[in-house]
């Protein structure tokens, strides 16, 4: 299937490992032009060459609160326009409800909330000039289904998913779709950091999905936030 991604751009943050370089991986063999950002500048040089060549490289750290706007102007200066956004950012340590400290939930709010809304305020304008665009927003299947260990991330992806189903609302009318996808255990750093057991996804096979939600085919689709977990979620929602 084509996916009607060739000649589009992508800007996919965080990506120069796991799940967002996954993704920016996938678009760009969809034939997508793509911007990808990370803290780690060798890290995110060997990250764009397995991508390809036509890759932007911006050593960033997305959670920066100025960051979002250099990122999408940069984009935007680059290849002349922006169609998809993919917004990813590194999660919160682990910690339990009661375990929480007001610093450690700020900088949650920021990393996981807040981080992707300045990313979708940037990026909304020039979807708006390309005629239309997509927005896949990373979270977890905590949204779904909290995680006891990860109070941090369960409450901050949890506002996002809030956030993003109102504002899906807004951009439907203009040919905007926002939506979340939510991984479960997948073969990453992060998951084997956090020493989490389980049947694991597959994060190539993970990229492709957001490739898919990212596509031509799903203009239609929108203000869902699509767990990706083996069955793992339990409820019915």
């Amino acid at each position: 299937m084509d996916l009607g991604l060739h000649g589009k751009v992508a800007l996919v943050t965080a990506a120069s490992k796991g799940l967002g370089l996954s993704s920016a991986a996938a678009l760009a063999a969809e034939g997508a032009s793509v911007a990808i950002c990370a803290r780690d500048p060798e890290r995110l040089a060997a990250a764009a060459a397995g991508i390809g060549p036509d890759v932007l490289a911006i050593p960033i750290d997305v959670t920066e609160p100025d960051a979002p706007a250099s990122l999408v102007a940069a984009t935007v200066e680059r290849f002349g326009r922006l169609d998809v956004l993919v917004g990813n950012a590194g999660g919160p340590p682990q910690a339990r409800a009661l375990e929480v400290t007001d610093e450690a939930l700020a900088e949650a709010l920021n990393a996981n909330l807040l981080a992707s809304i300045r990313l979708v305020r940037e990026a909304v304008p020039h979807l708006r000039e390309a005629g239309g665009g997509r927005i896949c927003l990373i979270a977890s299947s905590a949204v779904k289904q909290p995680i006891p260990t990860l109070a941090l991330s369960n409450t901050a992806r949890t506002g996002l998913w809030a956030w993003a189903k109102t504002a899906a609302q807004d951009l439907a009318p203009e040919g905007i779709t926002l939506n979340l996808i939510c991984p479960g255990l997948h073969a990453t750093d992060r998951v084997r950091h956090l020493d989490f057991h389980g049947p694991m996804g597959d994060p190539a096979e993970f990229g492709r999905i957001v490739a898919f939600l990212c596509s031509a085919h799903t203009g239609f689709l929108s203000g869902v936030a699509l767990q990706v977990d083996g069955a793992a979620t339990l409820g019915l929602l």
